[in-house]
């Protein structure tokens, strides 16, 4: 993780220059707010890596000695298809169509079935065919 901290951190140093030149040849409050941040999240992702970077052990492709074959194995748990993100998608665009229109009607039956298909969504491991 320490070659991803150091690019964010030349990221965020070069952004922190661009942001600086860019307000002395322009003086646009706009730009140079949005380059300002663009620096501060590419520092904030910087410190996060940097923090963890610290705690964990190195990984093998961080290690100098570190093989292909070192990284072999189980990568962790990685879903399968679901449908849920479908239908909560569905209800939100039902929610913004009610606000749009001032329809609170639709908004609040947009509202439930969303807390519906959000629990679905939440809970799909716990039942059925991918039970854990």
């Amino acid at each position: 993780m320490k070659q991803e901290t150091g690019m964010f951190l030349i990221s965020s140093v070069f952004l922190a220059m661009v942001s600086g030149i860019y307000w002395f040849m322009s003086g646009d409050w706009t730009g140079t707010s949005a380059l300002t941040m663009a620096t501060l999240l590419t520092g904030m992702v910087a410190a996060y890596l940097g923090v963890h970077a610290a705690k964990m052990d190195p990984r093998p492709e961080d290690r100098k000695d570190g093989d292909i074959a070192d990284g072999a194995g189980e990568l962790g748990f990685f879903p399968p298809y679901s449908w849920w993100p479908l239908w909560c998608a569905l209800t939100l665009s039902i929610c913004v169509f009610a606000i749009a229109m001032s329809a609170w009607w639709l908004l609040i039956i947009g509202g439930v079935a969303g807390m519906l298909t959000l629990s679905g969504w939440v809970f799909e491991y716990y039942r059925g065919e991918h039970a854990h």
